[in-house]
């Protein structure tokens, strides 16, 4: 599995628009794998620091019991409402919880906080990142796909 400073290297422009598509939204979606295999939406904030995406959740949270039963995760963006869409990024991977103490302290002060108690904080690797933007001229879908260990492909819908 990849680490973001791998995909990073391995598709470094659509990187950076994926990176500007997570950054322009605070709040994102996670869907993550309840028990019975159906899936489960849930709100979360996600960072990439030091070249890994993070993200946290309250101790014992719906999402993050699913991760820990099964690490298999999708996030979303988040995005505007037409006319001021500029595009959705989409990460899928595995979630990998990290538990060191003085390593959730120093990724959790580096997303802007301290942590307000105890947290679950995970550690994404990727399988997947994909964009979707608004072609030029306004009439089709831009999409560029990464998978780890392949090329970029990229459609218009």
């Amino acid at each position: 599995m990849a680490a973001w400073h791998d995909f990073e290297a391995a598709a470094p422009e659509l990187a950076s628009a994926a990176r500007t598509l997570l950054d322009a939204h605070k709040h994102k979606t996670i869907a993550t794998l309840r028990k019975d295999g159906s899936p489960r939406i849930s709100g979360i904030e996600a960072h990439v620091i030091e070249g890994e995406l993070w993200f946290g959740s309250m101790p014992k949270a719906r999402k993050a019991l699913d991760l820990l039963r099964d690490p298999r995760f999708a996030l979303h963006s988040g995005s505007e409402d037409p006319p001021a869409w500029t595009g959705d990024a989409k990460v899928s991977g595995r979630a990998e919880e990290v538990t060191d103490r003085a390593r959730v302290e120093a990724i959790v002060a580096a997303m802007g906080g301290a942590p307000p108690g105890p947290l679950h904080l995970f550690r994404a690797e990727l399988t997947e990142v994909s964009t979707v933007c608004l072609g030029d001229p306004a009439d089709h879908l831009d999409i560029e796909v990464w998978r780890e260990g392949e090329p970029v492909r990229q459609m218009r819908r």
